[in-house]
């Protein structure tokens, strides 16, 4: 059994931050265990730019965004365990890994970060009827084989579901020659960023179909093409008079993306239903004490700078946990309003904030042209903000201050469009 100060699991951005931040903070024994053979996540295969924007105030790729993580890292003297599975954490903090190396290994740790990352939504969770043939892939298993592996996934591609990774991909099929027929997507908005609309299909005038679905896949040992129909506005069921043949020898899914919180559910760690991720406080701690979340883990990012960010602070919250010895406080409830799908933390105590000014992410419930953000306790309105335009697929940071939030019982987001009549709050 070996005895460790800290453990991060997940050597992608979130993990890697959050090591270089504990270092940084003085925890001297870190140690980061990941799956795969080299450090940095999905960044390895992400070789657009855009990433690095907030954190460094420059464009990088996804590799260089990742290797200022990896370098600073080894600087520091985080030792990260590569080619390492993690196979069981205990609630008090116990973690049973696997390796070809050392064979099974036990570890001990004072406190535990969870930086996981997140799973793609596969064809057998949206249940597309049709035969299983070769050329089905999702999108980001699509981008390891071109940008990694070397392989196209095929020439004629239709992409289902407007998600970042599918828009990304869009792009990059087309630059390698590939032809994209469309984009189709079942919600009546994109789910994506509005720049990758614009940068990935706009630009190569590529067809975003909203309000559709790929009904029918066609083919027995390859795909031939897909049936595509509309679907309706009440509750999105395909419109059959409206359906029609689309010819291509590949399918890629941009369904949506899962945290992996396995190892999170074996430690009795509360999860939120609406996330999919663990329930947090102020300093990233889950319901279990000295056991951490951050990343893709806790909730679906955007940005990988945001994904650095909260990485950061569950290391401020890990130094404070240690230093504290594991003092137990009273929380605050944070509730997501009308407008609103979450809202993170879901819990806080104002006294033992790691920093001054405390950031809360959430997104909305549908796209919204100009809205108004209420942030209320149980005194009222604390703080109110304009947004000219918000989307589900964006996510909202705000901060509020430790004065701000000073002696109230409970904190509540809003979100109102302008026009609206629904009341506040409801």
């Amino acid at each position: 059994m070996q005895n460790r100060e800290l453990v991060i699991i997940g050597g992608g951005p979130a993990g890697l931050s959050a090591a270089v931040e504990a270092r940084r903070l003085g925890i001297k024994d870190v140690l980061v265990i990941d799956r795969e053979s080299e450090p940095g996540g999905i960044l390895k295969q992400c070789i657009h730019t855009g990433f690095g924007l907030h954190v460094f105030k420059e464009e990088l790729t996804g590799p260089e965004y990742a290797e200022r993580f990896i370098r600073e890292a080894e600087n520091l003297g985080v030792e990260i365990m590569l080619d390492t599975m993690v196979i069981e954490l205990t609630a008090d903090k116990r973690i049973v890994a696997v390796n070809s190396r050392e064979g099974l290994v036990e570890i001990q740790a004072k406190a535990v970060i969870l930086a996981m990352g997140c799973r793609e939504r596969t064809r057998g969770a949206i249940n597309i009827p049709g035969f299983r043939p070769a050329g089905i892939f999702t999108a980001g298993t699509a981008q390891r084989f071109v940008n990694i592996e070397g392989y196209m996934p095929g020439r004629e591609i239709v992409i289902l579901g407007s998600g970042d990774i599918g828009l990304i991909m869009a792009r990059r099929l087309t630059l390698e020659g590939a032809k994209v027929q469309c984009v189709v997507e079942i919600m009546p908005y994109s789910n994506g960023l509005t720049r990758n609309i614009v940068q990935c299909l706009e630009d190569f005038d590529i067809p975003l179909l909203l309000k559709h679905t790929v009904v029918n896949i066609h083919g027995r040992k390859r795909v031939e093409g897909v049936t595509i129909a509309e679907v309706d506005d009440d509750d999105m069921k395909p419109i059959m008079e409206t359906a029609k043949f689309v010819p291509c020898d590949t399918l890629l899914l941009s369904v949506g993306l899962i945290p992996e919180n396995e190892l999170s559910r074996m430690a009795n760690i509360q999860i939120d239903e609406v996330t999919g991720g663990p329930v947090v406080n102020q300093r990233m701690e889950t319901s279990v004490p000295g056991i951490f979340a951050c990343g893709n883990v806790l909730h679906v990012h955007d940005l990988v700078d945001y994904v650095t960010r909260e990485a950061m602070l569950a290391a401020k919250g890990v130094a404070s946990y240690l230093a504290d010895g594991g003092k137990k406080y009273e929380h605050i409830p944070v509730s997501p309003g009308n407008g609103l799908r979450y809202v993170l933390p879901q819990r806080i105590n104002v006294d033992a904030m790691p920093e001054e000014r405390q950031n809360f992410f959430m997104r909305s419930v549908k796209p919204m042209a100009k809205a108004r953000l209420f942030i209320e306790s149980e005194r009222g309105v604390i703080k109110s903000r304009v947004m000219r335009y918000v989307k589900p697929s964006e996510m909202i940071s705000v901060q509020l201050d430790r004065d701000e939030m000073k002696g109230i019982k409970m904190l509540k987001f809003s979100l109102q469009e302008e026009g609206d009549s629904v009341e506040r709050g409801e």
